[in-house]
């Protein structure tokens, strides 16, 4: 298993007891945002949608690499990867 950080917005930090990143242990992309819902129960709904998918304006970067354009979110990770998570916020 990779060790990777995850690196979350300030919106979802108070789901994560306030904080900016979360270590996990995973095989995969898959793996690893399993691995972060499964410590922070709360941040299922704010980032998938009810068929599993990342929501529309929840944006996911592995490495540098947007996942939005990958074929399969079962991409492997490696130990000292970084995933960032970013969320659109809009207005009126």
């Amino acid at each position: 298993m990779a060790h990777v950080t995850i690196e979350l917005p300030t919106l979802l930090h108070r789901f994560a007891d306030d904080q900016s990143t979360v270590a996990v242990e995973a095989d995969s992309l898959r793996g690893a945002l399993g691995q972060l819902t499964a410590k922070h129960p709360a941040m299922q709904v704010h980032l998938f949608d009810e068929s599993g998918s990342l929501r529309e304006h929840v944006l996911c970067f592995h490495n540098d690499t947007n996942t939005r354009w990958m074929d399969t979110p079962d991409v492997p990770v490696g130990d000292g990867d970084r995933l960032t998570i970013m969320q659109a916020v809009s207005g009126g």
